[in-house]
């Protein structure tokens, strides 16, 4: 089953600092995700100025009891960087080979 994640990151002064310390081992779990194909795509909400806001990324996974579980142990959350969570059911149309 395919998921749509929009998550948006605190707006206090502190929170792209959050991002920064986290950063490096969200990519590590993403990267992992990707390989073993749970993670079709990522990246990150910008701002208009370029900063980064939040992320968006859609997962395919067997249900939403293993997504809630991936993003439960995402360093994003446990280490307090997004704040605002959506998450929807997803059916991508296109998927480009490279």
């Amino acid at each position: 089953m395919q998921f749509l994640v929009i998550a948006k990151d605190g707006t206090d002064s502190e929170a792209p600092a959050r991002r920064l310390a986290a950063r490096d081992q969200h990519l590590v779990g993403a990267r992992r995700y990707t390989e073993e194909g749970a993670v079709i795509a990522g990246g990150a909400i910008l701002d208009d100025e370029g900063r980064m806001i939040g992320s968006t990324i859609i997962y395919e996974v067997p249900d939403r009891a293993a997504l809630d579980a991936i993003i439960a142990a995402d360093p994003y959350v446990t280490g307090g960087v997004w704040r605002d969570i959506e998450i929807m059911p997803f059916r991508l149309a296109v998927r480009s080979k490279g």
